[in-house]
């Protein structure tokens, strides 16, 4: 082979290989990209409905008592209760599953890797928290500081998809990685801030199934019926205990098995042997899977062959998105962001403190904190920003991260329960998100008209 030869192989597989690795990320993307498409159409239908003549109908809707019980014992809640309690944990727990891999082989895999992301994710919960704090100190709100800290990564994901080649590939892949990590910060403050009365007998038992959900990992047991059970087990004990009960599915996601039934080396091993099976004659196969009882085995082997090797992390997480991205998520912000817009309480509640902090905390508070938590470990040595990427790309993914949206209205519930400060929450989480898609789009637009109108 001649040298142009060569060097056009090697390009070709550097490509092929970096295509393989981006693949998966590019199909995460697409479909968070997606969701926040039909979030943004429920969102608008949820207001659109709370301020029409039938909003009597929204609020009584949700409000629909839900009662399971078994004998004498039983749960009752009211059907948006039933979705922040219920239908949430399974989209923490696919959180969860999310930010596991993140750790084994993700952005957050090692210390040098994760140090970016997580510094990012810090200073993003940090800062609006302050701003937060700053306006409602001594107040009854003062405890909602944890309302503006989270970013929803399906709403951020959705505005970079829109902007397309605007956006550098690296700064998606970091937007994704602080957002995660981001997500582990809510969750442990969900867990410790807004825990109100714990029982010890129920946390003893969630113990309990916590430590055979351990033993199950240690085992290797890869049957995800036996963490179906155990995961809504722990459901139950932990609703039962005091602590939200979403903090279980984030729990149980961690014990999911992240390794299959044998490695990849003996899968290409057993693939090779029951390609072997396949004897054909020289005008080909045809359908000879109707006729051949030898493929058909083959092609059976070959599936159950796919099956062993896949984790049960990656199975789960790969048929759950779907159902928490197009019917979890958007069922929570139905059943949630509807507030009356009417005129002087639109006023009001535009220009309460905790409408401003919150709007101001997603505004300001998290672009400032992104951008200086990721500049103090480059500054420092202790990480490296990638060569294609500017601070202003790193300040407008910043801006980006104010969208909090789902997990700011699901922890303005926790935080504001029984104040009736809800719906004044609500307001300055919809104002601060919207204006922080605006504030990201206009800074990426600059910085590519800067760049020439091309990719860096």
């Amino acid at each position: 082979m001649t040298l142009s030869g060569r060097i056009r192989r090697y390009l070709h597989s550097r490509h092929e290989l970096k295509a393989q690795f981006m693949r998966p990320f590019q199909q995460f993307f697409r479909k968070e990209a997606s969701s926040s498409i039909l979030l943004i159409s429920v969102t608008a239908v949820a207001l659109l409905w709370a301020n029409s003549p039938y909003s009597g109908a929204y609020f009584h809707f949700w409000e629909t008592p839900l009662r399971f019980s078994f004998s004498e014992y039983g749960i009752a809640r009211s059907l948006k209760e039933w979705i922040a309690d219920g239908l949430m944990a399974l989209f923490f727990f696919t959180v969860g599953l999310e930010i596991k891999r993140e750790i084994l082989v993700g952005e957050l895999a090692g210390m040098k890797r994760a140090v970016l992301p997580v510094s990012a994710a810090l200073g993003g919960m940090l800062f609006p928290a302050l701003v937060y704090y700053a306006f409602n100190y001594g107040t009854a709100a003062a405890g909602g500081w944890g309302i503006p800290m989270a970013t929803d990564i399906a709403f951020a994901l959705g505005m970079l998809y829109v902007l397309g080649k605007r956006v550098p590939s690296e700064l998606r892949i970091f937007l994704s990685a602080f957002a995660i990590a981001d997500d582990i910060g809510a969750v442990l403050v969900i867990a410790i801030f807004y825990t109100k009365e714990i029982s010890m007998g129920y946390l003893a038992v969630s113990a309990l199934i916590v430590f055979m959900l351990a033993l199950a990992n240690f085992f290797w047991i890869r049957r995800t019926i036996v963490y179906a059970v155990l995961g809504t087990a722990l459901w139950v004990t932990v609703l039962a205990s005091g602590i939200h009960s979403t903090v279980a599915g984030i729990i149980v996601a961690m014990f999911i098995p992240a390794r299959g039934k044998y490695d990849t080396d003996r899968f290409l091993q057993n693939v090779s042997r029951f390609l072997g099976e396949f004897r054909c004659p020289p005008h080909g196969c045809g359908h000879s899977i109707l006729l051949n009882r030898r493929h058909l085995n083959a092609v059976q082997s070959i599936e159950m062959a796919c099956h062993d090797v896949e984790t049960p992390l990656q199975r789960l997480e790969q048929a759950l998105h779907p159902w928490v991205a197009f019917l979890v998520i958007p069922l929570f912000a139905m059943a949630n962001v509807g507030v009356a817009l009417g005129g002087a309480e639109l006023v009001h509640a535009a220009t309460s403190p905790i409408s401003l902090g919150i709007m101001l905390g997603l505004l300001v508070g998290k672009p400032l904190g992104i951008t200086l938590f990721t500049y103090l470990p480059v500054r420092m040595g202790l990480a490296s920003l990638s060569p294609r990427l500017r601070w202003g790309h790193i300040a407008a993914a910043g801006m980006t991260g104010g969208i909090g949206f789902t997990m700011s209205l699901f922890i303005a519930g926790l935080s504001l329960e029984g104040t009736g400060l809800y719906d004044t929450a609500k307001v300055g989480i919809i104002a601060g998100s919207v204006l922080s898609s605006a504030a990201g789009i206009i800074t990426f637009s600059f910085l590519w008209r800067a760049e020439g109108g091309r990719s860096p």
